[in-house]
Protein backbone atom coordinates (compact mmCIF):
# COMPACT_ATOMS: atom_id res chain seq x y z
CA UNK A 1 0.00 0.00 0.00
CA UNK A 2 1.81 3.27 -0.61
CA UNK A 3 1.99 5.79 1.77
CA UNK A 4 -0.29 8.30 0.74
CA UNK A 5 -3.45 5.82 1.21
CA UNK A 6 -2.07 4.35 4.59
CA UNK A 7 -1.74 8.48 5.91
CA UNK A 8 -5.36 8.92 3.88
CA UNK A 9 -6.96 5.60 5.92
CA UNK A 10 -5.56 6.92 9.23
CA UNK A 11 -7.03 10.88 8.86
CA UNK A 12 -10.11 9.05 8.09
CA UNK A 13 -10.09 6.72 11.23
CA UNK A 14 -9.25 10.07 13.18
CA UNK A 15 -12.23 11.93 11.40
CA UNK A 16 -14.32 8.89 12.06
CA UNK A 17 -14.07 9.16 16.01
CA UNK A 18 -13.85 13.08 16.30
CA UNK A 19 -17.48 13.96 16.84
CA UNK A 20 -18.66 16.82 18.18
CA UNK A 21 -18.54 15.25 21.74
CA UNK A 22 -14.69 14.95 21.36
CA UNK A 23 -14.78 18.92 20.89
CA UNK A 24 -16.60 19.38 24.04
CA UNK A 25 -15.44 17.13 26.41
CA UNK A 26 -11.73 18.15 27.05
CA UNK A 27 -12.01 21.70 27.03
CA UNK A 28 -14.60 21.69 30.04
CA UNK A 29 -12.78 18.94 31.93
CA UNK A 30 -9.55 21.08 31.71
CA UNK A 31 -11.01 24.17 32.60
CA UNK A 32 -12.15 21.97 35.92
CA UNK A 33 -8.64 20.74 36.39
CA UNK A 34 -6.80 23.71 36.45
CA UNK A 35 -3.47 24.03 37.02
CA UNK A 36 -3.68 20.71 37.11
CA UNK A 37 -5.13 19.98 33.49
CA UNK A 38 -2.09 18.34 31.83
CA UNK A 39 -2.26 15.79 34.75
CA UNK A 40 -6.09 15.01 34.16
CA UNK A 41 -5.20 15.32 30.47
CA UNK A 42 -2.62 12.57 30.56
CA UNK A 43 -5.58 10.25 31.94
CA UNK A 44 -8.15 11.28 29.89
CA UNK A 45 -5.44 10.18 26.66
CA UNK A 46 -5.05 7.15 27.97
CA UNK A 47 -8.46 6.02 28.27
CA UNK A 48 -9.93 7.78 25.22
CA UNK A 49 -7.17 7.48 23.13
CA UNK A 50 -5.73 4.38 24.28
CA UNK A 51 -8.71 2.10 24.11
CA UNK A 52 -9.82 2.88 21.08
CA UNK A 53 -6.50 2.40 19.22
CA UNK A 54 -6.10 -1.00 21.15
CA UNK A 55 -9.05 -1.89 19.28
CA UNK A 56 -7.92 -0.96 15.78
CA UNK A 57 -4.86 -3.22 16.67
CA UNK A 58 -6.83 -6.01 17.81
CA UNK A 59 -9.35 -6.16 14.93
CA UNK A 60 -6.36 -5.62 12.26
CA UNK A 61 -4.50 -8.78 14.25
CA UNK A 62 -7.98 -10.70 14.10
CA UNK A 63 -7.76 -9.00 10.07
CA UNK A 64 -12.00 -9.33 10.30
CA UNK A 65 -14.14 -7.15 12.74
CA UNK A 66 -16.32 -10.32 13.17
CA UNK A 67 -14.15 -12.62 14.45
CA UNK A 68 -14.17 -10.49 17.69
CA UNK A 69 -16.90 -12.62 18.69
CA UNK A 70 -17.05 -15.20 16.28
CA UNK A 71 -16.49 -17.59 19.75
CA UNK A 72 -19.57 -16.62 20.66
CA UNK A 73 -22.45 -18.83 20.71
CA UNK A 74 -24.69 -17.95 17.16
CA UNK A 75 -27.24 -15.85 19.23
CA UNK A 76 -24.81 -13.79 21.65
CA UNK A 77 -22.84 -13.15 18.69
CA UNK A 78 -25.44 -11.35 16.37
CA UNK A 79 -27.60 -9.90 19.45
CA UNK A 80 -24.22 -7.98 20.55
CA UNK A 81 -23.51 -6.32 16.56
CA UNK A 82 -26.93 -6.03 16.42
CA UNK A 83 -27.46 -3.86 19.31
CA UNK A 84 -24.17 -2.40 18.57
CA UNK A 85 -25.40 -1.12 14.95
CA UNK A 86 -28.68 -0.12 16.18
CA UNK A 87 -27.76 1.85 18.86
CA UNK A 88 -24.92 3.59 17.13
CA UNK A 89 -26.64 3.70 14.33
CA UNK A 90 -30.39 5.20 14.22
CA UNK A 91 -31.47 5.07 17.96
CA UNK A 92 -29.24 7.02 19.48
CA UNK A 93 -25.85 8.23 18.07
CA UNK A 94 -26.67 9.40 14.53
CA UNK A 95 -29.67 11.63 15.76
CA UNK A 96 -27.56 13.27 18.31
CA UNK A 97 -24.81 13.99 16.03
CA UNK A 98 -27.44 15.35 13.57
CA UNK A 99 -29.01 17.35 16.27
CA UNK A 100 -25.57 18.96 17.69
CA UNK A 101 -24.44 19.35 14.30
CA UNK A 102 -27.65 21.67 14.21
CA UNK A 103 -27.38 23.49 18.00
CA UNK A 104 -23.74 24.28 17.83
CA UNK A 105 -23.73 24.65 13.40
CA UNK A 106 -26.83 26.38 12.71
CA UNK A 107 -28.98 27.74 15.96
CA UNK A 108 -26.79 30.65 17.05
CA UNK A 109 -27.62 31.98 13.67
CA UNK A 110 -30.94 31.66 13.09
CA UNK A 111 -34.13 33.06 15.39
CA UNK A 112 -36.66 30.34 13.93
CA UNK A 113 -36.74 26.72 13.95
CA UNK A 114 -34.65 25.30 11.09
CA UNK A 115 -33.83 21.88 12.61
CA UNK A 116 -36.12 20.10 9.88
CA UNK A 117 -34.63 21.75 6.67
CA UNK A 118 -31.09 20.84 8.45
CA UNK A 119 -31.82 17.40 9.28
CA UNK A 120 -33.10 16.41 6.13
CA UNK A 121 -30.36 18.60 4.07
CA UNK A 122 -27.30 17.07 6.40
CA UNK A 123 -28.60 13.91 6.27
CA UNK A 124 -28.82 13.88 2.02
CA UNK A 125 -25.64 15.32 1.82
CA UNK A 126 -24.07 12.30 4.47
CA UNK A 127 -26.62 10.03 2.01
CA UNK A 128 -24.87 10.35 -1.12
CA UNK A 129 -20.90 10.42 0.54
CA UNK A 130 -21.65 7.27 2.52
CA UNK A 131 -23.10 5.31 -0.46
CA UNK A 132 -19.52 5.46 -2.29
CA UNK A 133 -17.96 3.21 0.26
CA UNK A 134 -15.10 2.88 -2.22
CA UNK A 135 -14.14 6.84 -2.37
CA UNK A 136 -14.56 6.83 1.44
CA UNK A 137 -11.16 7.59 1.69
CA UNK A 138 -10.70 9.85 -0.69
CA UNK A 139 -13.68 11.98 0.45
CA UNK A 140 -12.74 11.71 4.67
CA UNK A 141 -9.18 10.88 4.64
CA UNK A 142 -7.81 13.07 1.43
CA UNK A 143 -10.34 16.51 1.76
CA UNK A 144 -12.16 16.88 4.98
CA UNK A 145 -10.00 15.62 7.45
CA UNK A 146 -6.99 18.28 6.57
CA UNK A 147 -9.68 20.54 5.96
CA UNK A 148 -11.03 19.55 9.69
CA UNK A 149 -7.28 20.30 10.88
CA UNK A 150 -6.60 23.10 9.41
CA UNK A 151 -9.80 25.33 11.04
CA UNK A 152 -8.92 23.25 14.46
CA UNK A 153 -5.54 24.81 14.05
CA UNK A 154 -6.07 28.27 13.19
CA UNK A 155 -8.45 28.64 16.07
CA UNK A 156 -5.75 26.72 18.34
CA UNK A 157 -3.10 29.27 16.75
CA UNK A 158 -5.18 32.45 17.49
CA UNK A 159 -5.75 31.33 21.66
CA UNK A 160 -2.11 30.52 21.77
CA UNK A 161 -1.12 33.98 21.38
CA UNK A 162 -4.37 35.57 22.67
CA UNK A 163 -5.40 33.24 25.75
CA UNK A 164 -8.57 34.53 27.67
CA UNK A 165 -7.53 34.02 31.10
CA UNK A 166 -4.38 31.93 33.60
CA UNK A 167 -4.88 28.48 34.66
CA UNK A 168 -7.08 28.33 38.12
CA UNK A 169 -6.95 26.07 41.24
CA UNK A 170 -8.71 22.63 40.38
CA UNK A 171 -12.55 21.37 41.33
CA UNK A 172 -14.85 18.87 41.42
CA UNK A 173 -12.37 16.09 42.54
CA UNK A 174 -9.54 17.10 39.97
CA UNK A 175 -7.35 18.33 43.10
CA UNK A 176 -7.14 14.99 44.45
CA UNK A 177 -6.93 12.99 41.91
CA UNK A 178 -6.22 14.65 38.30
CA UNK A 179 -4.97 11.47 36.45
CA UNK A 180 -7.63 8.98 37.78
CA UNK A 181 -10.87 11.83 37.11
CA UNK A 182 -9.53 12.16 34.01
CA UNK A 183 -8.92 8.42 33.56
CA UNK A 184 -12.96 8.22 33.97
CA UNK A 185 -13.68 11.19 31.77
CA UNK A 186 -12.10 9.65 28.90
CA UNK A 187 -13.85 6.49 29.44
CA UNK A 188 -17.01 7.90 29.20
CA UNK A 189 -16.64 9.03 25.63
CA UNK A 190 -17.34 5.57 24.98
CA UNK A 191 -15.36 5.59 21.97
CA UNK A 192 -14.05 2.33 22.73
CA UNK A 193 -17.49 0.89 21.37
CA UNK A 194 -17.43 3.17 18.22
CA UNK A 195 -14.23 1.71 17.90
CA UNK A 196 -15.86 -1.74 17.38
CA UNK A 197 -18.34 -0.21 14.92
CA UNK A 198 -15.41 1.53 13.57
CA UNK A 199 -13.23 -1.24 12.70
CA UNK A 200 -15.46 -2.56 10.12
CA UNK A 201 -14.63 0.40 7.95
CA UNK A 202 -11.19 0.41 8.87
CA UNK A 203 -10.51 -2.93 8.12
CA UNK A 204 -12.04 -2.79 4.75
CA UNK A 205 -10.68 0.70 3.83
CA UNK A 206 -7.62 -1.22 4.02
CA UNK A 207 -9.12 -4.14 1.61
CA UNK A 208 -10.32 -1.88 -0.48
CA UNK A 209 -6.72 -1.02 -1.15
CA UNK A 210 -5.95 -4.75 -2.43
CA UNK A 211 -4.69 -6.24 0.99
CA UNK A 212 -5.51 -8.93 1.62
CA UNK A 213 -2.85 -10.80 3.69
CA UNK A 214 -3.85 -10.78 7.22
CA UNK A 215 -0.05 -10.20 8.26
CA UNK A 216 -0.46 -6.79 5.74
CA UNK A 217 -3.17 -6.08 7.34
CA UNK A 218 -2.31 -6.04 10.61
CA UNK A 219 0.97 -4.53 9.79
CA UNK A 220 -1.20 -1.44 8.13
CA UNK A 221 -3.92 -1.29 11.24
CA UNK A 222 -0.67 -0.87 13.86
CA UNK A 223 0.53 2.03 11.27
CA UNK A 224 -3.17 3.78 11.09
CA UNK A 225 -3.54 3.35 15.26
CA UNK A 226 -0.21 5.00 15.51
CA UNK A 227 -1.41 8.27 12.91
CA UNK A 228 -4.82 8.07 15.16
CA UNK A 229 -2.94 8.29 18.51
CA UNK A 230 -1.26 11.34 17.56
CA UNK A 231 -4.06 13.36 15.48
CA UNK A 232 -6.70 12.56 18.51
CA UNK A 233 -4.20 13.47 20.89
CA UNK A 234 -2.82 16.65 19.47
CA UNK A 235 -6.86 17.47 19.47
CA UNK A 236 -7.48 16.18 22.98
CA UNK A 237 -4.60 18.40 24.08
CA UNK A 238 -5.38 21.72 22.16
CA UNK A 239 -8.89 21.69 23.02
CA UNK A 240 -7.92 21.08 26.52
CA UNK A 241 -5.62 23.97 26.53
CA UNK A 242 -8.63 26.30 25.29
CA UNK A 243 -10.38 24.79 28.38
CA UNK A 244 -7.68 25.46 30.77
CA UNK A 245 -6.69 29.18 29.58
CA UNK A 246 -10.90 30.13 29.89
CA UNK A 247 -11.33 31.07 32.90
CA UNK A 248 -11.60 35.21 31.98
CA UNK A 249 -14.27 34.30 28.93
CA UNK A 250 -15.88 31.77 30.01
CA UNK A 251 -15.40 30.75 34.47
CA UNK A 252 -19.17 29.90 34.40
CA UNK A 253 -19.66 27.76 31.06
CA UNK A 254 -22.06 25.18 31.96
CA UNK A 255 -20.40 22.65 28.91
CA UNK A 256 -17.50 22.59 26.32
CA UNK A 257 -20.03 23.71 23.60
CA UNK A 258 -20.59 27.29 25.94
CA UNK A 259 -16.96 27.43 26.43
CA UNK A 260 -15.73 27.07 22.85
CA UNK A 261 -18.15 29.28 21.80
CA UNK A 262 -17.08 32.14 23.97
CA UNK A 263 -13.34 31.28 23.45
CA UNK A 264 -13.90 31.64 19.51
CA UNK A 265 -16.37 34.80 19.71
CA UNK A 266 -13.28 36.65 22.35
CA UNK A 267 -10.32 36.05 20.00
CA UNK A 268 -11.74 36.16 16.19
CA UNK A 269 -15.33 37.76 16.55
CA UNK A 270 -17.71 36.80 14.26
CA UNK A 271 -15.37 34.91 12.28
CA UNK A 272 -14.45 32.83 15.25
CA UNK A 273 -17.82 31.82 15.79
CA UNK A 274 -18.25 31.36 12.23
CA UNK A 275 -15.29 29.05 12.22
CA UNK A 276 -16.44 27.12 15.30
CA UNK A 277 -19.61 26.24 13.23
CA UNK A 278 -18.04 25.07 10.67
CA UNK A 279 -15.65 22.84 12.17
CA UNK A 280 -18.55 21.37 14.29
CA UNK A 281 -20.74 20.55 10.96
CA UNK A 282 -17.69 18.96 9.60
CA UNK A 283 -16.82 16.60 13.08
CA UNK A 284 -20.40 15.55 12.98
CA UNK A 285 -20.65 15.23 9.17
CA UNK A 286 -17.49 12.77 9.05
CA UNK A 287 -19.19 10.78 12.48
CA UNK A 288 -22.37 10.20 10.48
CA UNK A 289 -20.55 9.63 7.08
CA UNK A 290 -18.77 6.49 9.38
CA UNK A 291 -21.91 5.07 11.01
CA UNK A 292 -23.82 4.82 7.96
CA UNK A 293 -21.28 3.03 6.24
CA UNK A 294 -20.39 0.72 9.59
CA UNK A 295 -23.99 0.11 9.30
CA UNK A 296 -24.37 -0.73 5.82
CA UNK A 297 -21.03 -2.87 5.71
CA UNK A 298 -22.23 -4.81 8.88
CA UNK A 299 -25.71 -5.72 7.25
CA UNK A 300 -24.26 -6.55 3.42
CA UNK A 301 -21.66 -8.67 5.42
CA UNK A 302 -23.46 -10.75 7.61
CA UNK A 303 -27.41 -10.33 6.25
CA UNK A 304 -26.34 -9.99 2.77
CA UNK A 305 -28.57 -6.91 2.35
CA UNK A 306 -27.98 -4.09 -0.57
CA UNK A 307 -25.23 -1.73 0.79
CA UNK A 308 -27.14 1.45 -0.68
CA UNK A 309 -30.59 0.26 1.09
CA UNK A 310 -28.98 0.02 3.99
CA UNK A 311 -27.32 3.17 4.42
CA UNK A 312 -30.68 4.78 2.75
CA UNK A 313 -32.38 3.26 5.47
CA UNK A 314 -30.36 4.14 8.86
CA UNK A 315 -30.17 7.81 7.57
CA UNK A 316 -33.70 8.02 7.27
CA UNK A 317 -34.45 6.72 10.03
CA UNK A 318 -31.76 9.13 11.81
CA UNK A 319 -32.98 12.27 10.06
CA UNK A 320 -36.79 11.02 11.89
CA UNK A 321 -35.53 10.15 15.28
CA UNK A 322 -33.71 13.91 14.85
CA UNK A 323 -37.02 15.86 14.84
CA UNK A 324 -39.30 13.49 16.83
CA UNK A 325 -38.52 11.01 19.42
CA UNK A 326 -34.96 11.69 20.06
CA UNK A 327 -35.13 12.16 24.13
CA UNK A 328 -37.13 8.90 24.42
CA UNK A 329 -34.95 6.92 22.58
CA UNK A 330 -31.80 8.32 24.61
CA UNK A 331 -33.42 7.37 27.58
CA UNK A 332 -33.98 3.86 26.26
CA UNK A 333 -30.54 3.48 23.83
CA UNK A 334 -28.03 5.57 26.86
CA UNK A 335 -28.56 2.54 28.78
CA UNK A 336 -27.79 -0.07 26.32
CA UNK A 337 -24.68 1.93 25.45
CA UNK A 338 -23.18 2.32 28.79
CA UNK A 339 -23.96 -1.91 29.39
CA UNK A 340 -21.98 -2.42 25.84
CA UNK A 341 -18.67 -0.31 26.41
CA UNK A 342 -17.50 -2.83 28.86
CA UNK A 343 -18.48 -5.83 27.03
CA UNK A 344 -16.80 -4.47 24.13
CA UNK A 345 -13.80 -3.65 25.61
CA UNK A 346 -13.56 -6.75 28.09
CA UNK A 347 -13.93 -8.62 24.43
CA UNK A 348 -10.97 -6.15 23.03
CA UNK A 349 -8.86 -8.18 25.67
CA UNK A 350 -9.67 -11.37 25.23
CA UNK A 351 -8.71 -10.78 21.52
CA UNK A 352 -5.51 -10.65 22.67
CA UNK A 353 -5.62 -13.88 24.24
CA UNK A 354 -4.48 -17.37 21.72
CA UNK A 355 -6.98 -18.53 20.63
CA UNK A 356 -7.37 -21.93 21.91
CA UNK A 357 -8.33 -19.95 25.32
CA UNK A 358 -11.29 -18.12 24.26
CA UNK A 359 -13.71 -21.42 24.69
CA UNK A 360 -15.43 -19.86 27.65
CA UNK A 361 -15.33 -16.01 25.90
CA UNK A 362 -19.29 -16.30 27.13
CA UNK A 363 -18.88 -16.29 30.22
CA UNK A 364 -16.98 -12.96 29.55
CA UNK A 365 -19.39 -11.24 28.13
CA UNK A 366 -22.17 -12.31 30.92
CA UNK A 367 -19.92 -11.19 33.35
CA UNK A 368 -19.17 -7.31 31.70
CA UNK A 369 -22.63 -7.09 31.07
CA UNK A 370 -23.93 -7.79 34.84
CA UNK A 371 -21.09 -5.79 36.10
CA UNK A 372 -21.39 -3.38 33.51
CA UNK A 373 -25.16 -2.84 34.14
CA UNK A 374 -24.78 -2.12 37.94
CA UNK A 375 -22.18 0.85 36.91
CA UNK A 376 -25.63 2.06 33.85
CA UNK A 377 -27.53 2.34 36.82
CA UNK A 378 -25.62 4.19 38.89
CA UNK A 379 -24.17 6.66 36.23
CA UNK A 380 -27.89 7.29 35.36
CA UNK A 381 -29.00 8.02 39.10
CA UNK A 382 -31.37 4.70 38.57
CA UNK A 383 -29.81 2.56 41.89
CA UNK A 384 -31.87 2.13 44.96
CA UNK A 385 -30.53 4.59 47.53
CA UNK A 386 -30.06 1.85 49.96
CA UNK A 387 -28.26 -0.73 47.26
CA UNK A 388 -26.26 1.85 46.26
CA UNK A 389 -24.95 2.85 49.49
CA UNK A 390 -23.97 -1.18 50.20
CA UNK A 391 -22.74 -1.42 46.38
CA UNK A 392 -20.29 2.05 47.39
CA UNK A 393 -18.75 0.27 50.58
CA UNK A 394 -18.72 -3.48 49.22
CA UNK A 395 -17.97 -3.19 45.32
CA UNK A 396 -14.57 -2.44 44.10
CA UNK A 397 -14.21 0.93 41.77
CA UNK A 398 -18.53 0.92 42.03
CA UNK A 399 -17.83 4.40 42.79
CA UNK A 400 -15.56 4.95 39.74
CA UNK A 401 -18.57 3.27 37.62
CA UNK A 402 -16.07 0.53 36.85
CA UNK A 403 -16.91 -2.27 39.06
CA UNK A 404 -17.23 -4.45 35.81
CA UNK A 405 -13.33 -4.11 35.39
CA UNK A 406 -11.96 -6.70 38.33
CA UNK A 407 -14.83 -9.36 37.99
CA UNK A 408 -14.03 -9.32 33.68
CA UNK A 409 -10.19 -9.31 35.08
CA UNK A 410 -10.59 -12.51 37.05
CA UNK A 411 -12.35 -13.98 34.14
CA UNK A 412 -10.24 -13.48 31.94
CA UNK A 413 -7.35 -15.10 34.16
CA UNK A 414 -9.44 -17.89 34.55
CA UNK A 415 -9.16 -18.25 30.85
CA UNK A 416 -5.50 -17.71 30.76
CA UNK A 417 -4.52 -20.73 33.41
CA UNK A 418 -7.54 -22.85 32.67
CA UNK A 419 -5.98 -26.09 31.24
CA UNK A 420 -6.30 -27.23 28.04
CA UNK A 421 -9.14 -29.71 27.35
CA UNK A 422 -8.09 -33.52 27.17
CA UNK A 423 -9.07 -33.45 23.62
CA UNK A 424 -6.96 -30.34 22.80
CA UNK A 425 -3.65 -31.71 24.59
CA UNK A 426 -3.81 -35.10 22.47
CA UNK A 427 -4.29 -33.09 18.68
CA UNK A 428 -1.28 -31.19 20.41
CA UNK A 429 0.78 -33.89 21.25
CA UNK A 430 0.16 -35.75 17.77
Amino acid sequence: MKKRDITAIGFTTFALFLGAGNLIFPPMMAQQAGELWLFAMAGFLISAVGLPALTIIVLGRLSSASKLTSALPTWLDKTFWLTVFITLGPAFVLPRAVNVAYEMGIQPFTSTDQLLPFSSTFCAVSLLLAIRPGKLVDIIGKYMTPALIAMLSALVIAAIFEPQGTTTPARDGYQASPLTRGLLEGYMTLDAIAAVAFGWVIIQAIKAKGVEAPDQIRHYSYTIAGIYVVLMSGCYLAMGYLGATSSTIAANATNGGMLLTSYAGAILGPVGQSLLAIITLTACLTTVIGLTNANAEYFQQTYRLKFNHVATGVIILAAIVSNVGLEQLITFSLPLILTLCPVAVALILAACLPAEKTSSLKYLVYTAALFGSLDTLSVLALMPDGLEHLLQQWLPLYPQHLSWFIPSLLVLAHMVLRPKPARARQVTAS
